[in-house]
């Protein structure tokens, strides 16, 4: 006879502090003192590891919960408690049960990173020089009559050293990016890559496509990813290589791009909790160094509002 072995019920106020060590510690940016503490704070009791079982169960199970987030309060927007979020699958719809992870796994792949907040630039092998905007990986494979670079996550301005011989490539995605001598910036978003070219001429395509690719010229950019690449559009360069100055600046862009953008400058996640809102305009210059402050515009100026929970933030 099979016997099932389910964790006890927990009482709330336990339950929610060990959801918020499991969000912690699955935040990707979690360490050993972390994870010691948590190991320190579920052998408190029994009701504390049963507190823990509770929630590492609901984070494994997430994917497949279907219960709805319910809404408490008088007001149309209402409240939704922490624990009704994950209880409700609402992390799991945004993905960020399966990605967590990801940022970590990436940065182990990477000859060069950044951590979120850093901006730095590197020198290549042949001369080249990359500027790693916050929260980028990248990984080098120099080898033969290729410079071959791929981005993993994040956004990279590329200042290239002439050499016919030897193509600079940067992969990103499911498409690259090739050049002989200019500067050329590759930002990967949430699901798509668009290729900004500051000076010179590159050629930029997707797996699979035309080896040609698409050429493109200085205050040009083209976005490509699972539904092909786009014709190449004239943009201010200057603009949008903004974050080499420690800012953010957005001409009616839609929330889903400024939300990508904002992501890889705070430790906290960020998702917009319905498809609807995602195409709402962004218009505004904004510092870097205090990437909270978007938030808080965003929520003066358009019909949404910021839910704040540790390390999440949800726009609805």
């Amino acid at each position: 006879m099979r016997v099932s072995r389910h964790p006890p019920r927990a009482d709330i106020a336990l339950s929610d502090q060990a959801i918020d060590w499991v969000v912690r510690l699955h935040s990707g940016v979690a360490g050993t003192p972390e994870w010691d503490g948590f190991l320190a704070w579920r052998a408190l009791s029994p009701a504390h590891e049963a507190a823990a079982q509770e929630a590492e169960a609901l984070w494994d199970g997430l994917g497949t919960a279907g219960v709805r987030v319910r809404a408490e309060g008088k007001t149309g927007r209402g409240r939704i408690t922490r624990r009704a979020f994950m209880a409700g699958g609402v992390v799991a719809a945004f993905g960020l049960a399966a990605t967590a992870s990801g940022p970590l796994r990436r940065r182990m792949l990477a000859d060069y990173s950044s951590g979120v907040g850093e901006a730095r630039e590197v020198m290549l092998p042949d001369g080249s020089r990359a500027w790693l905007n916050s929260s980028t990986a990248l990984a080098l494979d120099y080898s033969g009559p290729r410079r071959g670079i791929r981005l993993l996550e994040g956004q990279a301005l590329f200042t290239v050293m002439p050499d016919p011989a030897r193509p600079f490539v940067v992969a990103a995605a499911n498409g690259w990016t090739r050049a002989v001598g200019t500067v050329f910036d590759v930002d990967m978003r949430a699901d798509s890559v668009a290729v900004t070219v500051v000076e010179g001429v590159v050629a930029v395509g997707i797996d699979g496509g035309p080896p040609d690719g698409t050429t493109m010229r200085a205050d040009q950019t083209v976005r490509y990813g699972r539904g092909g690449i786009t014709t190449p559009q004239s943009v201010d360069a200057t603009m949008a290589t903004a974050w080499r100055r420690g800012k953010l600046i957005f001409n009616r862009r839609p929330l889903e791009d400024v939300v990508s953008e904002l992501r890889r400058h705070t430790h906290a996640q960020i998702v917009i909790a319905g498809s609807s809102l995602k195409a709402l305009e962004v218009t505004g210059v904004f510092d870097l160094n205090d990437p909270q402050s978007v938030l808080e515009t965003i929520e003066q100026t358009l019909p949404v509002r910021v839910l704040r929970l540790p390390l999440l933030n949800v726009i609805l």
